[in-house]
């Protein structure tokens, strides 16, 4: 039976789809596409997808399917997936909290997906759901771009979940020497460092003591929600920050995070 909040949602998601799908390419090519999660209303996704659509010919309309402001509870993921097929999306990324939630209602994973056991882009094709993972692959980029000759020898990791799993993955590809996993969840860090440490041979551990894991490393990255607009402050006590710490972000927006914008301790 489908709850009235789930029916308000689609009469709410399908009016804003009516709206703003007015982008059409000049050979007729439409795409619907929209970004699945809580307290995303700041995001700049929808902007930065349909100017590069625009760009290269492309009628391409992103919408948010924000949960927080459609009043859903996670449990709805499932139902917002099968309204995503019926309004025509061809796809979907996937956002905090459900990269690794919505593993159960896909079809199919690509091996990137598989490997790291999240999932932040699904494609809606021929009445399949394919997983697909590219945070992994862009954290690797920046990291490439930005911390260019960073000491790998030891790092700690803030979260081991969805993003978590695809940094931690990223970290090791980089040559991470050794890296802890800190989480308020130490089952989940536990089960994380166990599944990195098999598939890359590396020294990977999990604590949920930040000054214990923060004592000797050379970077950090912060992989939790904390320092979004929903979520702010910090994923450890600012004052084991050092000035010797490198310091890597996975969130985009606000720029300037409790993390890189508080800046080391001493």
């Amino acid at each position: 039976m489908i709850s009235a909040v789930v029916d308000e949602a689609r009469r709410q998601l399908g009016d804003l789809v009516a709206t703003r799908r007015k982008a059409q390419s000049a050979d007729g090519r439409q795409f619907l596409v929209g970004l699945l999660g809580r307290g995303i209303q700041a995001s700049k996704t929808p902007r930065m997808h349909e100017l590069e659509g625009r760009r290269i010919g492309l009628g391409y309309t992103y919408v948010l399917i924000d949960f927080d402001t459609l009043g859903l509870a996670d449990h709805d993921l499932g139902a917002m997936i099968e309204l995503a097929e019926a309004l025509g999306f061809a796809g979907l990324n996937v956002t905090h909290p459900f990269k690794q939630a919505v593993l159960p209602l896909l079809d199919d994973l690509a091996p990137e997906a598989a490997a790291i056991g999240a999932v932040n882009t699904v494609v809606l094709e021929a009445g399949r759901r394919t997983g697909h993972n590219t945070d992994s692959w862009g954290f690797a980029e920046s990291f490439r771009e930005g911390l260019a000759g960073a000491s790998m020898e030891a790092i700690v990791q803030f979260g081991a979940g969805g993003a978590g799993a695809a940094v931690g993955h990223a970290l090791l590809s980089l040559g991470g020497r050794k890296l802890t996993l800190c989480e308020t969840e130490l089952g989940r860090a536990r089960g994380l460092a166990e599944r990195l440490s098999e598939r890359f041979g590396a020294e990977v551990d999990a604590t949920d003591d930040p000054a214990l894991a923060l004592a000797g490393a050379s970077g950090v990255v912060n992989t939790t929600p904390v320092g979004m607009a929903k979520y702010p402050g910090l994923a450890f006590p600012g004052e084991l920050l050092r000035a010797s710490h490198w310091v890597a972000e996975s969130i985009y927006f606000p720029a300037d995070t409790g993390v890189l914008g508080g800046g080391p301790a001493g």
